[in-house]
């Protein structure tokens, strides 16, 4: 299910408010109002606004006349607003991914005109698969994936193989980039301790 997460530049609207509810609902039909505000961020008051709201407009059927026994039932046309906010969602994210990876693409760029042509990642998540997709056109190819991470490691990613930090001893490449949020400093002091001055070290910071 599509949560609403904290953001520091996100605010949820509306609309997503609209969605996260539904979404709840046609999930879970038996779910209470008390859980929808938990996984909606919403409290209890507002999902009963939403939940009146969306009996108003025909997309929501309410059945059961106790907390117990209550369960909700999208209509056909909830159904339909449901696709719609869905596929207006997706695209919205898209864009952002987009706008991401071009600006991520950008700050490659300038790395190529210094001369960088090889590149590992070291953290096989999201943001790898960011700066992956952005390497494309600028010249930089990876080479490795490296990830802490035992359950990851042996894994495909972006045909390669997902490594243990270890292989960084013999990385043959013109840098690592570590594509993590978190406890970056922790990384490169790691990295730093396996490889030594092998290779250019890049902070997401860095880029």
């Amino acid at each position: 299910m599509i949560k609403p997460f904290y953001s520091q530049f996100l605010t949820p609207t509306k609309k997503f408010r609209r969605l996260s509810v539904l979404l709840s609902v046609h999930d879970s039909p038996r779910i209470s109002q008390h859980r929808i505000g938990e996984l909606t961020h919403l409290s209890s008051s507002m999902v009963n606004n939403y939940v009146k709201e969306f009996q108003a407009e025909g997309l929501l059927k309410v059945s059961g006349k106790t907390n117990r026994t209550q369960s909700y039932h999208l209509t056909p046309r909830g159904r339909k607003e449901l696709i719609s906010l869905l596929l207006d969602y997706s695209a919205e994210i898209i864009r952002l991914y987009t706008a991401a990876k071009h600006e991520v693409g950008e700050r490659l760029d300038n790395l190529a005109n210094e001369g960088i042509k090889t590149i590992g990642l070291f953290g096989a998540a999201e943001t790898a698969e960011v700066v992956h997709a952005a390497t494309k056109g600028t010249g930089i190819k990876v080479v490795a994936v490296v990830d802490s991470d035992p359950e990851k490691q042996g894994r495909a990613f972006n045909g390669l193989t997902i490594q243990a930090p270890e292989v960084l001893k013999e990385l043959d490449a013109d840098a690592l980039v570590i594509t993590s949020f978190g406890k970056q400093q922790e990384i490169y002091q790691q990295i730093k301790e396996i490889a030594g001055d092998t290779f250019r070290i890049i902070r997401l910071s860095d880029l």
